[in-house]
């Protein structure tokens, strides 16, 4: 009996279709002289560039505050409303006014990078004072 490969058209399923590389990276207090975590993210498409400050471990239905990235750092969304928040806002801002290359490179290439790049994408961040 012979094995017969049929070679039909096929279209990829919904949860595929909006599927868009992203790369992140998450910066503890070594990096960023806050106690709490910063992720950043590469272009995922539906927002501009951002990092998003979160107190406890980063999760999608954690409570975050989320600041642009740019010149004048503009707090978008802060989810937590609180005094804790609003002085995480603060540290935020001034975390991204650090280093007005490095986040845009990241944010504009990041899918593109290899392993081993993100690693030193944190290496070249500006300590906090």
């Amino acid at each position: 009996m012979s094995a017969t490969l049929l070679h039909a058209t096929r279209t990829l399923p919904d949860d595929f279709a909006e599927d868009v590389d992203v790369e992140m990276t998450q910066l503890g207090r070594k990096h960023t002289s806050i106690s709490a975590v910063i992720v950043v993210s590469s272009r995922p498409g539906a927002h501009g560039p951002k990092v998003t400050w979160y107190a406890d471990e980063p999760k999608s239905t954690a409570p975050c505050v989320i600041v642009s990235f740019g010149p004048e750092p503009v707090v978008g969304d802060d989810v937590i409303g609180t005094v804790q928040s609003r002085q995480a806002a603060d540290l935020a801002r001034a975390r991204v006014r650090l280093d007005p290359a490095e986040l845009p490179d990241f944010w504009n290439t990041g899918t593109e990078w290899d392993v081993d790049e993100p690693t030193d994408f944190t290496r070249r961040l500006r300590p906090r004072p």
